[in-house]
C-alpha cells in the first residue's frame, strides 16, 4: 500500500501533501491562508495543465466542490508564474523576511507534485523544472534589499542562512526534475526509490557548500562508474526513441542599409516618418565617417519617441529602426523587443526594478520598443519602473536603443515627469491618422497580399464604411483596415459554404456585400430550423 503523502508515479509528495506544507510556512510568515492556497492550487494547475487527467487529480486533492472549468481557470491564473514569483513570495522577498525561503521552497514542492497529477509528460515536467526555478530564483545568493533591512541581527541571520541553503537546493531540485525528464523520454518508470523522501535532509547534498558540477553518477558492479566509461550520462546521448536534433538553419543573411530604407519608403503614407528616418541615417552615417577619421563626435541620443494613434505603423517603422541600427553597425543584433507596462512593472516596490533590468537586459543588441510608455506615468510602481530603465538607459548606451510610444499628448506628460527622460529622448516623430486615400491602399495591398481581388465596387464600398466611422483617438487606422478585411473573408466563406466545388474565380473575388463590421450573418434557414418550445417548455 502507498503511502498517501506520497504519488507513487514519481516519489514526490502529493499535490494535497504539498499544500499542507505551504499552508503552514504561510501561517508562520503572516500569510493569509486563502492567499497561499490560492498561489499553491494556481501554480500546480498551470504546471500540469497539458497532462491527461490532471485536473481529476487536482480536483481531488484540493478538495471542495471544483470542476475542470476551475482547473483550467486556476491554470490560467498561474501561468505567469511559470516565469515569475508569485506576488506573495515577492513581498516576503522584497521585505526580506525570515519565512521567505521557505515560502519559496514550498512553492517548488506544490510545483513538483503538480508534476505529477494525471500522466505526467515531458511538457509538464519542464513546466514544473520551469516554474520552481522562478519562485526558488526569487533570490540572489548576496541579496541587495530593495526596502529597509530588519534591525533585528537574528532575523538578519535567519534570512541570510535562507537564502544561502536556497541556491544549492535550486540546483539539487533542478538535477532531479532533468532526470525524471529524461527517465519520461526513455519511456522508463518514474517511480526512483518509493521509499526515499526527496525533500528529506540530504537529499540536495550540503546545502551551504559548493555543489560538483555533475550529478553523482550510478553505481556499477565494482562501484561508481567512471565518467569516461559507456554509462556516463553526460555523454552516452540521447535515447534511441529520441529523434536526432534538426540541423541549426542557417542565418538569415543580414539585410543592407539600402534595403531597410526601401521596405520603409514602400510603405503607405507615413511622408513626415520616412523623411524623420533617413535624417536620422544620414546624421548616423557621417558620425561614423567622423570617428573613422580622428574627429570629435557629438553625443547624440538614438533613442525615439514615436507619438500617433493606435495602427498608425509605430511597431513596424521600429523593426525596421532595430535593423537600419543594426546594419549600421550601432547595434550588435538588432532585435525588437516590445513590452507594455506589465512587463516592466511588478507587484511591489524593489521588484520592479529588477523586473525592468531583466528586460533590459532581453533587449542587450536591439531595440527595446515600450508600447504605451506613458501608462508608467503617475504611480510609485510606474516611476521606480522609469528611474530603473533610465540608469540602464545610460549604462548600456553603446549596445541599446529605447523606442518609447504611445497617444501623443499623455507621452508628452509622460517624457515631462522626469528630467532623465527628457535628455534621453530628443527626437519625437509624429505618426499621423491614414487618409481615406492610404486606407484604401491598406486594404487592397493586405487583399492582394493574400490572393484576393478587389473590384471597383469593392473599394467603393470600403470608402462607404470609412466615411461612418469616427476618426477619433480610438480609430484603429490600419488595423481597421486589416479587420475589415478578415471580416470580408468570413462572409465570402459563408456565402460560399453551398458550392462544393467553386471556382478560383470565386475564390479569390470579393464583393461589395462581403464588406461589414459584423460578423458573417447567420443563414435564415438555420434560425427557422430551430424547434419551437411547446407546452412547459413555452412557458
Amino acid at each position: 500500500m502507498s503511502d498517501p503523502m506520497t504519488n507513487p508515479a514519481s516519489s514526490s509528495p502529493t499535490l494535497s501533501a504539498a499544500l499542507a506544507s505551504l499552508l503552514e510556512v504561510a501561517l508562520a510568515a503572516g500569510v493569509p491562508e486563502p492567499d497561499a492556497r490560492a498561489e499553491g492550487e494556481a501554480l500546480a494547475a498551470t504546471v500540469a495543465e497539458a497532462a491527461t487527467g490532471a485536473w481529476v487529480d487536482w480536483v481531488a486533492q484540493t478538495g471542495g466542490d471544483r470542476s475542470a472549468e476551475d482547473f483550467t481557470a486556476a491554470a490560467s491564473r498561474g501561468r505567469r508564474w511559470r516565469s515569475t514569483p508569485t506576488p506573495t513570495l515577492a513581498r516576503l522577498a522584497a521585505e526580506r523576511s525570515g519565512e521567505a525561503p521557505a515560502y519559496a521552497k514550498a512553492l517548488a514542492l506544490v510545483c513538483t507534485a503538480g508534476a505529477g497529477l494525471g500522466t505526467p509528460t515531458t511538457q509538464t515536467i519542464g513546466n514544473a523544472s520551469q516554474a520552481a526555478a522562478a519562485q526558488l530564483g526569487a533570490f540572489q545568493p548576496t541579496p541587495t534589499p530593495q526596502t529597509p533591512v530588519a534591525t533585528s541581527p537574528s532575523q538578519t541571520d535567519e534570512f541570510t542562512r535562507g537564502v544561502r541553503g536556497l541556491w544549492g537546493e535550486v540546483m539539487g531540485q533542478l538535477d532531479t526534475l532533468r532526470t525524471r525528464t529524461e527517465e519520461v523520454r526513455a519511456g522508463s518508470p518514474l517511480d526512483l526509490d518509493p521509499q526515499a523522501d526527496p525533500w528529506g535532509p540530504g537529499a540536495f547534498g550540503d546545502l551551504t557548500g559548493p555543489r560538483p558540477s555533475q550529478p553523482s553518477q550510478p553505481s556499477g558492479p565494482s562501484g561508481p562508474t567512471d565518467a569516461s566509461g559507456p554509462n556516463d550520462t553526460a555523454t552516452a546521448g540521447e535515447p534511441p526513441e529520441q529523434p536526432a536534433p534538426e540541423p541549426a538553419k542557417p542565418e538569415e543573411p543580414q539585410k543592407s542599409v539600402e534595403e531597410l530604407l526601401a521596405e520603409l519608403d514602400a510603405l503607405t503614407g507615413l511622408a513626415a516618418v520616412k523623411a524623420e528616418i533617413h535624417r536620422q541615417v544620414a546624421v548616423l552615417r557621417i558620425e561614423a565617417k567622423r570617428a573613422a577619421a580622428g574627429l570629435k563626435t557629438p553625443d547624440l541620443t538614438r533613442h525615439l519617441v514615436f507619438t500617433g494613434n493606435p495602427g498608425t505603423g509605430k511597431t513596424t517603422v521600429a523593426r525596421l529602426v532595430s535593423g537600419i541600427y543594426r546594419a549600421l553597425g550601432l547595434l550588435s543584433k538588432g532585435q525588437l523587443i516590445e513590452v507594455d507596462r506589465a512587463e516592466l512593472v511588478a507587484g511591489y516596490l524593489g521588484q520592479t526594478a529588477m523586473k525592468t533590468q531583466e528586460v533590459v537586459k532581453s533587449a542587450m543588441g536591439g531595440v527595446l520598443f515600450i508600447d504605451e510608455a506613458y501608462s508608467l506615468a503617475g504611480d510609485q510602481y510606474g516611476t521606480e519602473a522609469v528611474d530603473t530603465l533610465v540608469k540602464e538607459m545610460e549604462d548600456k548606451r553603446d549596445d541599446l536603443v529605447v523606442i518609447v510610444a504611445g497617444y501623443p499628448v499623455p507621452m508628452q506628460f509622460f517624457i515631462a515627469q522626469n528630467p532623465g527622460l527628457a535628455s534621453r529622448f530628443r527626437t519625437t516623430i509624429d505618426f499621423v491618422d491614414y487618409t481615406d486615400d492610404e486606407l484604401v491602399a491598406i486594404f487592397c495591398g493586405i487583399a492582394t497580399g493574400g490572393d484576393y481581388d478587389v473590384t471597383d465596387a469593392v473599394e467603393a464600398r470600403f470608402r462607404e464604411l470609412l466615411g461612418e466611422q469616427a476618426r477619433d483617438a480610438s480609430f484603429g487606422n490600419g488595423r481597421y483596415a486589416r479587420n475589415v478585411f478578415e471580416a470580408a473573408v468570413g462572409h465570402q466563406a459563408w456565402r460560399l459554404r453551398e458550392i462544393d466545388e467553386p471556382t478560383v474565380e470565386q475564390l479569390r473575388s470579393l464583393e461589395a456585400e462581403d464588406l461589414s463590421d459584423g460578423p458573417p450573418p447567420v443563414g435564415a434557414e438555420l434560425l427557422q430550423t430551430e424547434p419551437k418550445p411547446t407546452g412547459e417548455e413555452a412557458s
